[in-house]
């Protein structure tokens, strides 16, 4: 009788610490559930320099659950509107099109971003002078502002593309926590490997259709199916610890390449959304597309590198037990929250 009274002690005691790590887990992430509602995709800066000292500016931001950016457009001291701003409503974001003067002209002057500082979103400008020279510049929070230069060439602009998809992919915790799940179903190194090559093959391939136009899905319902795609993989998790087949299980590059399709889509409306040139989309795109790249392989280095540094110093041995069985629930509660939020936001 008391071996059977310490087994079932036993399994409750660990039944307790699932349930405990679980909700630390939920804790944890909660900020980054609170974070992504905020938006990540960059508003967009465009301004032509139409004849000496005009230009012809178009300034995008994005909308959030009915909220526009809060971010105004500082030109230098003198600035006149030869227009006044022309706002036009899209379904995720607003367009303001108007036409100014700078005595002396833009060259070597300051454009501020009031109120940037306050965000998490990037600004994406160009700036096309006179003379035919232009430049790309993703401006960050951290420097809200924008030093117009003269060109600095194809290389500088595909920089600042390169940036802007290591900052998507780093900041969309959606797919970042996709690839965790993946992670944690698969354990063969070599499936692994096979697995990530699928899930990015896959979404390459949806990126450049995207982006190139020639498949449109709107946006809103994407980020609810990616959001579901990791509520599925929760599940996935949560046979293979309980010893049962999965599909996931036998066939995870399979898995992984059709939801990778799905996830290009989200990737591409960081390009599509804030209307590009046309002459800007192949830099952009390939630039964007291996920033975005480099971004998903450092994520998946710091999580094999952190795993790897918790066998060495003998901690995984002692946090496996309750950490496996913790994880489906934290990853699905935690999708499960960003599914809903953004099905409420169709």
């Amino acid at each position: 009788m008391s071996n059977v009274v310490r087994v079932v002690l036993r399994f409750r005691m660990q039944l307790w610490l699932t349930a405990v790590m679980s909700g630390a887990a939920v804790m944890i992430l909660l900020p980054i559930a609170n974070a992504s509602a905020h938006e990540t995709r960059p508003a967009y800066l465009e301004i032509n320099e139409t004849t000496a000292g005009r230009y012809d500016v178009l300034w995008r931001t994005p909308v959030s659950s009915g909220m526009r950016l809060p971010v105004v457009l500082k030109f230098t001291e003198g600035t006149r509107d030869v227009t006044p701003p022309a706002v036009r409503e899209l379904s995720d974001s607003l367009l303001e099109r108007r036409i100014i003067e700078i005595p002396g002209g833009l060259a070597g002057q300051r454009i501020g971003f009031v109120g940037l500082r306050g965000t998490i979103t990037d600004v994406l400008a160009r700036v096309q002078l006179l003379d035919g020279a232009y430049s790309t510049t993703l401006v960050h929070p951290s420097q809200p502002w924008l030093e117009v230069t003269a060109a600095r060439g194809w290389l500088a602009e595909a920089r600042a593309y390169l940036r802007h998809g290591i900052d998507h992919i780093l900041l969309g915790y959606d797919h970042l926590l996709f690839v965790f799940a993946l992670l944690l179903i698969v354990r063969n190194t070599r499936v692994l490997i096979a697995t990530i090559t699928a899930f990015t093959i896959a979404h390459s391939i949806t990126l450049a259709l995207a982006t190139l136009g020639q498949v449109h899905i709107p946006t809103p319902p994407v980020e609810a199916a990616i959001a579901f795609s990791i509520i599925l993989l929760a599940g996935e998790l949560m046979r293979r610890e309980r010893g049962e087949a999965s599909l996931t299980s036998r066939w995870p590059w399979v898995v992984a390449f059709l939801f990778g399709l799905l996830h290009g889509f989200g990737f591409a409306s960081a390009l599509v959304d804030i209307g590009l040139p046309q002459g800007d989309i192949p830099l952009a795109l390939f630039a964007f597309n291996l920033g975005v790249e480099f971004g998903q392989l450092a994520f998946i280095a710091l999580v094999l590198g952190l795993f790897a540094l918790l066998r060495r110093i003998k901690l995984a041995e002692l946090l496996e037990p309750y950490a496996r069985p913790a994880a489906p629930y934290a990853i699905g509660i935690l999708a499960s929250f960003w599914f809903f939020e953004r099905l409420a936001g169709f």
